[in-house]
């Protein structure tokens, strides 16, 4: 069972598509033939655990991981929820984002 959706993107970042299949999802930029993308799980109700986040060599130095966190951190605020950022780069991308803060498990 999958559902998509888009967000309304920030003015100069490429489309996010969203893949929610319940207990897992993940955030997608394609571009150019080539997918970046970051994957999450679910842990209860409100709390979204970041688990991966890739973008292949040929989309590299676009700014597209951090396009990805933030279409993350902007999903979960406006539902509510917390993120554990266990991937490197999401976590290295909130901590040096203040505005991300707000939803992240301290």
């Amino acid at each position: 069972m999958s559902q998509e959706s888009a967000a309304t993107p920030e003015a100069e970042d490429p489309p996010v598509r969203h893949e929610d299949n319940g207990s897992k999802g993940r955030y997608v930029v394609a571009l150019d033939g080539h997918e970046a993308e970051m994957t999450y799980t679910r842990a209860g109700e409100s709390l979204i655990i970041i688990d991966h986040t890739g973008v292949p060599d040929a989309l590299r130095g676009r700014g597209l991981g951090l396009v990805l966190v933030r279409r993350a951190v902007e999903d979960a605020r406006a539902a509510g929820k917390t993120i554990i950022p266990l991937c490197p780069f999401a976590k290295a991308t909130i901590e040096r984002h203040p505005e991300f803060h707000d939803v992240v498990k301290r």
